[in-house]
C-alpha cells in the first residue's frame, strides 16, 4: 500500500469512528434497501436478527480498515476472510443464492457511499480519494471471499458426486478400484496385508420384482449403512453396481475378511424393518496371497462369491 494512502487524516478518522458507532444503524439500512423492490428476496423470509446476519461486524471491520488500513486484513486465510466465508455458507443454508449474497455487499457499498456523500463537505479531495480506495478494497475483498467460498463448496460437492454412488453415498466402482490400487501400492512398500470383501444380495431381483424398486432402493441404502458401520476408520466401502458391494480392509490378517463378514451377516439378520429378510453371498481375497493388483483380487473374490452361491443352492 502507498505510504501516503496509509495516512489517515483527522476528518477521515472521525468518519471511520462514526461508521463504527453507527454499525447497527447502517446494517439496518442495508436490510431495508435489500427488502425494497425485492432486491434480495430471501431477506423477507427472515426475522430481524437473521436479516442483519454478520453485517454489523463487517461494517465495524470496514471502519477499522478506514482508520488503520492493513493489507493482511484482506488476505485470504485472515480472520475476516474466514468470517465472510462462514457468513456466505450460513446465507446459502438460509436459501440465499450466490447472487443474493454478493448483492448484500454491493448494497452495503451504496449505503456507505451515501454516508460519504453526506459528509463530503467535511472532506477534502485527498480524503475522498483515500476513503474510496479503502472502501472499495474492503468491499471487493468481501465479495471475492463470498464467491470463492461458493465455488469451493460447489467444486467439493461435484468432486464428491463424481466419486460416490448417488443412492448409497459409498464410493462408486471406479473410485473404489482406484483406492484399492493405491492401498496395494502402500501395502507393497510396507509389507502389509490387504483384504478385499466382495458380496451381493441373494435373490435381490425378486425384491424389486415383487415389492417394487423403492423397496429395493431402501434395502440397498440400509445395507450400505450397515456396511459403513462395520468399517474401521482406515477401511473403505463401495457399491460396485446393482446389488454388488465391496469392502477394502487395510493392514489385515488372513482371518479379517471372514470375521468382517460374520459381523455384517449378523447385522443384516437384525434388520426387522425390511420387507423381506436379506442374505448375502460373498467372496474374500487377500493381498499378497491371492494377487498383487486390483483386477486379480477382484477376479479371485468374484470366483469365490459364485462358488458360495452354488454351494448354498446345492
Amino acid at each position: 500500500m502507498d505510504p501516503v494512502a496509509a495516512v489517515t487524516s483527522g476528518p477521515l478518522a472521525q468518519l471511520a469512528d462514526e461508521i463504527r458507532a453507527e454499525a447497527w444503524t447502517l446494517a439496518l439500512a442495508v436490510v431495508e434497501e435489500g427488502l425494497r423492490d425485492d432486491t434480495i428476496p430471501p431477506l423477507a423470509r427472515l426475522g430481524r436478527i437473521g436479516q442483519l446476519g454478520d453485517m454489523p461486524t463487517f461494517i465495524a471491520e470496514l471502519a477499522e480498515h478506514l482508520l488503520h488500513p492493513k493489507p493482511e486484513r484482506l488476505r485470504r486465510g485472515s480472520p475476516l476472510a474466514a468470517l465472510v466465508r462462514d457468513h456466505a455458507r450460513e446465507r446459502e443454508a438460509l436459501g440465499f443464492a450466490p447472487r443474493d449474497i454478493v448483492t448484500e455487499f454491493l448494497v452495503l457499498r451504496r449505503v456507505l457511499w451515501r454516508l460519504v456523500l453526506d459528509r463530503s463537505a467535511e472532506l477534502d479531495a485527498t480524503d475522498v480519494f483515500v476513503l474510496e480506495e479503502r472502501l472499495h478494497a474492503m468491499i471487493d475483498s468481501l465479495v471475492t471471499e463470498c464467491v470463492v467460498a461458493y465455488f469451493d463448496r460447489a467444486t467439493s460437492e461435484l468432486s464428491h458426486k463424481a466419486r460416490h454412488d448417488a443412492l448409497t453415498d459409498l464410493l462408486n466402482h471406479a473410485s473404489f478400484t482406484r483406492e484399492l490400487e493405491l492401498e496395494l501400492e502402500r501395502a507393497k512398500r510396507y509389507g502389509a496385508g490387504v483384504t478385499l470383501v466382495f458380496f451381493d444380495l441373494d435373490d435381490f431381483k425378486e425384491v424389486n420384482d415383487t415389492y417394487g424398486h423403492p423397496a429395493g432402493d431402501h434395502a440397498l441404502r440400509r445395507v450400505a449403512q450397515l456396511l459403513r458401520g462395520e468399517l474401521r476408520q482406515s477401511d473403505l466401502a463401495g457399491r460396485m453396481g446393482g446389488d454388488e458391494f465391496a469392502a477394502l480392509l487395510v493392514e489385515s490378517d488372513p482371518k479379517t475378511g471372514e470375521t468382517f463378514l460374520g459381523r455384517l451377516r449378523a447385522r443384516l439378520g437384525e434388520l426387522g424393518e425390511l420387507t423381506v429378510p436379506l442374505a448375502i453371498s460373498a467372496g474374500v481375497s487377500r493381498y499378497p496371497d491371492d494377487g498383487e493388483d486390483a483386477q486379480a483380487l477382484f477376479e479371485v473374490a468374484d470366483t469365490r462369491l459364485y462358488e458360495a452361491k452354488r454351494a448354498s443352492a446345492a
